[in-house]
């Protein structure tokens, strides 16, 4: 799936994850019921990398396509094409899965 929009230096643009609640009793909550936000998702963008104080780039270590953990208040919420997705720093980013 490709976005139409190219994030800046070490920005990451994610796709989060869709997260369903399941009550004690086997009710199934939809993600537009949960509260918390996902903390999980898909990278759709990266940007060129992190220049250096020499003026080198260093490649981001995500790439498209990877799904990634993520701090739960980092995140800018954005919406493209009636489609919600997160833009992160690369610092923002805990883990690969």
């Amino acid at each position: 799936m490709s976005v139409n929009i190219k994030p800046i230096g070490s920005r990451i643009v994610v796709e989060p994850e869709k997260v369903e609640e399941v009550t004690a009793s086997g009710i199934v909550l939809p993600d537009t019921a949960s509260k918390e936000k996902p903390q999980r998702g898909k990278v759709v963008a990266v940007g060129s990398g992190k220049v250096t104080s020499d003026g080198k780039t260093i490649t981001l270590p995500v790439k498209v396509g990877d799904t990634v953990i993520f701090k739960k208040y980092s995140p800018t919420e954005i919406e493209i094409e009636k489609k919600e997705y997160f833009i992160l720093d690369e610092e923002d980013i805990l883990a690969k899965v």
